[in-house]
C-alpha cells in the first residue's frame, strides 16, 4: 500500500509538472532573436553574452535566445518597430527619437510601444585618423576624405547631427564614403580614406585593428558646439578615451557620446522579459567579463541611465521584486 501511494504522489506531481510546463510554454516563443550591430563592434558580444546568459538557463525559461549582426541603431528599432526581432541594443540618442518620432523617426511617428530594459555601456563618439591626414580636431575633418558611415548606422545619424551643429554638409569633405563600420580599419590603413568614424564602447577590436595595422590618431570632438549639443540634449554625455588603450595613442582624448541600452517592445510578454532581466542579473559577475566594455557596470546605473523609454513591465517587475526601485 505505501508503495502504491507513494506512485500516485509522483504520478500526481509528474503531470501537476507537465501541466505547468505546458501552460508556460503556451505563451512563451520558442526562441528570441536580439539585434545588435557589426561583427568588430561592442553591439554584437554585448547581445551574445546576453544570449549565453539567456541560454545557460533555456529549460527554465522555455525559449532559447539567438543573436542577429545588424547595420545598427536605426535599423535596430526599425526592426522592432516591425516585429522582425524581439529585442536590440541601441544608442541611447536614437532610443530617444524612435520613441518620440523624432529626427530619422519623424516621418514614421512615435514609437509609444517602444520599452527600455536597461542600459549598458558608455559609447564614445569616436574618430580614428591616419597620422599623415594631420587631423587634430573635429573642425580639422573639413576637406578630409571621411567614412561618414552607411546609411541606417546609428555612426552616420549621429555624424549628420553634428554637421548640422556645425552648419556643414557633405560637400565639405571632399569626399564622403558609405563603408560599413566592419570595413573601416583596412580602408583607412589601404589609404582609401583619412578618417574613420565610430561611435563604440572601449576598448574596440575596430580601432584596435586601425591603430595597430598602421600609424594612426585618435581625434578630440570637444569645444562650443559640442558644449552645446549636450546641454540641449539629454541622452549626449561627455565622454573620455583613456591614453595607453591603444597604440601611439598615450594622452587621454576627450569627446563626447551616447549610452548603449537593451529595449523591446510592450508586445514582447512579461514573462519573457522578466526571464532575460533575470538570467543577466543574477549572473551579473560572469556577465560583465563577457567583454571589456562590460567590466565596469553597475546594477543600479543599468536601471537609470541614459532609458528615454519607459521600463517594460516585466523588467520593472524584476526590479521591484530585488528591491532596486520602489513600490
Amino acid at each position: 500500500m505505501p508503495l502504491i501511494n507513494a506512485m500516485l504522489r509522483f504520478l500526481v506531481l509528474s503531470i501537476a509538472a507537465l501541466c505547468a510546463t505546458l501552460t508556460y510554454s503556451a505563451d512563451t516563443p520558442s526562441h528570441i532573436s536580439i539585434a545588435t550591430g557589426n561583427e568588430t563592434g561592442v553591439y554584437f558580444p554585448t547581445g551574445g553574452a546576453i544570449c549565453r546568459l539567456v541560454n545557460k538557463s533555456s529549460k527554465e525559461y522555455g525559449f532559447r535566445c539567438f543573436v542577429e549582426s545588424t547595420d545598427g541603431s536605426p535599423y535596430n528599432l526599425r526592426a522592432l518597430r516591425a516585429g522582425e526581432v524581439d529585442f536590440a541594443v541601441v544608442q541611447s540618442d536614437w532610443q530617444f527619437h524612435a520613441y518620440h518620432g523624432s529626427s530619422i523617426f519623424k516621418e514614421a511617428g512615435p514609437h509609444k510601444e517602444l520599452r527600455s530594459v536597461f542600459a549598458i555601456h558608455p559609447e564614445a563618439f569616436t574618430i580614428v585618423a591616419r597620422k599623415d591626414a594631420n587631423v587634430k580636431s573635429f573642425k580639422d575633418l573639413k576637406g578630409k576624405r571621411v567614412n561618414v558611415g552607411n546609411e541606417g548606422s546609428g555612426q552616420r545619424g549621429t555624424m549628420e547631427v553634428l554637421m548640422n551643429a556645425y552648419g556643414w554638409s557633405l560637400n565639405d569633405f571632399k569626399s564622403a564614403s558609405e563603408i560599413k563600420a566592419i570595413e573601416q580599419p583596412r580602408a583607412l590603413c589601404a589609404g582609401q580614406i583619412d578618417v574613420m568614424l565610430y561611435i563604440v564602447g572601449h576598448p574596440s577590436g575596430a580601432v584596435k585593428e586601425a591603430t595597430t595595422l598602421c600609424d594612426s590618431v585618435l581625434v578630440s570632438v570637444e569645444g562650443a558646439e559640442i558644449d552645446k549639443l549636450i546641454r540641449a540634449n539629454t541622452y549626449y554625455r561627455r565622454a573620455v578615451v583613456p591614453g595607453g588603450m591603444y597604440r601611439g595613442n598615450e594622452r587621454d582624448v576627450n569627446t563626447f557620446g551616447v549610452g548603449a541600452t537593451f529595449v523591446t517592445t510592450a508586445a514582447v510578454s512579461d514573462e519573457v522579459v522578466y526571464s532575460v532581466v533575470k538570467a543577466v542579473f543574477e549572473n551579473f559577475d560572469l556577465f560583465r567579463r563577457l567583454h571589456p566594455a562590460l567590466a565596469n557596470l553597475k546594477k543600479e546605473q543599468m536601471i537609470f541611465d541614459s532609458l528615454t523609454a519607459p521600463l517594460h513591465a516585466g523588467a520593472e517587475k524584476y526590479y521591484r521584486e530585488m528591491g532596486m526601485i520602489g513600490n
